[in-house]
């Protein structure tokens, strides 16, 4: 009788395991399918950026490239100091998956330079996002933080401009004026000389850049870039000049900072040739990492 009574038991037991497993083997299977910001167990994840690492940059400069951006190296007395300035300083990240950079400085006769170059690797967390979507968007932010000038036309003279009856009546009326000027001995030129002369008297401001030189985008360097050219005044009468040139390749963003501080008796430093280098320099970077 205990054994008859002891095998329903049992049964009864197995019986209610077996359905608990079932049930529970269901529920969690759910769990681990869903992730936090899914859609779906059938949603595709953005694909990931190109890039997975970032390169040494204190290694990725030249002697020759730092000898032309920092004059003032060569000056210094030949051993470890010369080779200290060529090694540069590597700045302070606290992840260097996601950040790193390198500052270089000289200190000349005539000016002090400094160079930076620093490496950004964006990572998207969100799935539905991609990690060059999300470098893009980044990019975005530091151009709008820069307050480019919007670029000025080439060309702004209408072509209609000189055929117009307004233009015909003026230019009669300027005969007009000319004639009378013969008439009376004068011309039109005696007549202003005055003026005129102010004019080409009056100094032209060579510290600021043409407008081919102004703060832009650039074409033809990585997926996208700009340029940036600030010029602060000093008391002596030069100037400290910035050129900054940020360019983006797939989810890294490259930032070339190059600064120039003239001694007391320097001129302004030029526009050009600091972003003539700054470029060129980008443009080497941008073919390391394959852009």
């Amino acid at each position: 009788m205990q054994r008859k009574a002891y095998v329903p038991g049992v049964a009864a037991l197995l019986a209610a395991l077996l359905t608990g497993c079932t049930g529970g083997s269901g529920a969690t299977g759910d769990a681990t399918d869903s992730k936090p910001g899914d859609v779906g167990t059938s949603a595709v994840a953005a694909r990931p950026g190109k890039y997975r690492t970032l390169p040494e940059p204190c290694r990725q400069l030249d002697k020759g490239t730092l000898d032309k951006m920092l004059p003032g190296i060569k000056q210094l007395p030949e051993g470890e100091q010369r080779d200290k300035a060529y090694e540069g300083a590597a700045t302070v990240t606290y992840d260097t998956d996601r950040r790193v950079g390198c500052r270089w400085k000289d200190d000349g006769a005539d000016a002090t330079h400094r160079l930076l170059v620093d490496f950004e690797r964006v990572v998207s967390y969100d799935n539905t996002v991609s990690d060059d979507t999300e470098a893009g968007q980044v990019f975005t932010s530091k151009r709008t933080e820069a307050h480019l000038p919007e670029p000025v036309p080439t060309d702004t003279t209408s072509p209609t401009a000189s055929h117009s009856p307004s233009a015909d009546a003026d230019e009669d009326a300027g005969d007009d004026t000319e004639k009378e000027g013969k008439k009376s001995g004068t011309t039109d030129d005696e007549a202003s000389g005055e003026t005129s002369g102010d004019a080409s008297s009056s100094p032209s401001d060579d510290s600021a850049p043409g407008v081919e030189l102004q703060p832009r985008a650039l074409e033809g360097l990585a997926d996208e870039a700009f340029l940036d050219d600030q010029l602060t005044a000093s008391a002596s009468g030069g100037g400290h000049r910035t050129v900054t040139v940020v360019f983006r390749t797939s989810n890294v963003i490259v930032t070339v900072e190059y600064e120039q501080q003239p001694g007391p008796a320097a001129k302004v430093p030029d526009s050009k040739e600091m972003q003539d280098r700054a470029q060129e320099l980008a443009q080497k970077l941008a073919g390391t990492l394959g852009g």
